[in-house]
């Protein structure tokens, strides 16, 4: 995901240097780790435009939140505002997906395979994704306006690189975090050589990732 949502930047770039302008790009490494200091996987990472020059995703972007096994593959999916995601069964049984999130409500009644048609998330927010058959699927989407983002990986880093200006803050987001909205979020200031790193420490407990057998997982622990 990560190169594709920088093309807007580096398009910019790219004119910059044909205008005749110094353009200095800025490495940045994500780092968010537990109160242990454990890198925590999967988590929604996304870098705040000084401007709303991309705040939509350019027409005709798709995603995919597929279901395999009784569960949304991948579980959190990060998308730009105006993305369109589409919702393909390749389980051996029948879902009903829906969503209750405010602005994003939508249902996609009892179906398998591709049965329904995509659906385009206009506004921002977090999108807590259920199905009416199955009470232990959960799902997240996470729609940002923002074309600079990615998830963290195995080591807890989303890697990104964005041009002096282009960005003023960071923020993350994941399900199985306690901490208030407030230390969810960092200024950044633009230092040119070497990499920057911004990293996130988890002072709370979180929360065990979802797992339909774990009977300790309910609707109401997220």
């Amino acid at each position: 995901m990560g190169l594709r949502n920088y093309i807007t930047g580096i398009s910019q770039a790219m004119i910059l240097c044909l205008l005749g302008g110094a353009v200095s790009a800025a490495p940045l490494l994500v780092k968010v780790v537990d109160r242990n200091s454990l890198p925590v996987p999967d988590v929604a990472v996304f870098l705040k435009p000084t401007n709303d020059f991309s705040a939509l995703a350019p027409p005709g972007t798709t995603a995919v939140m597929d279901q395999v096994n009784t569960k949304f593959v991948p579980n959190l999916l990060v998308v730009q505002s105006g993305t369109s995601v589409e919702f393909p069964n390749t389980d051996t049984v029948a879902h009903h997906v829906y969503s209750f999130s405010h602005p994003n409500q939508f249902k996609l009644p009892l179906y398998k395979g591709n049965a329904h048609p995509p659906v385009t998330f206009d506004g921002d927010g977090i999108v807590i994704l259920g199905c009416n058959v199955h009470d232990n699927m959960l799902g997240y989407i996470v729609v940002v306006n923002t074309p600079f983002f990615a998830k963290t990986d195995e080591q807890g880093i989303a890697r990104f690189e964005f041009t002096a200006g282009e960005v003023d803050a960071v923020s993350i987001w994941s399900p199985r975090f306690k901490e208030d909205s407030e230390a969810l979020s960092k200024p950044l200031t633009f230092v040119s050589g070497d990499d920057q790193v911004v990293t996130f420490k988890m002072e709370k407990k979180l929360r065990p990732p979802h797992d339909q057998q774990s009977e300790a997982l309910l609707w109401s622990d997220y």
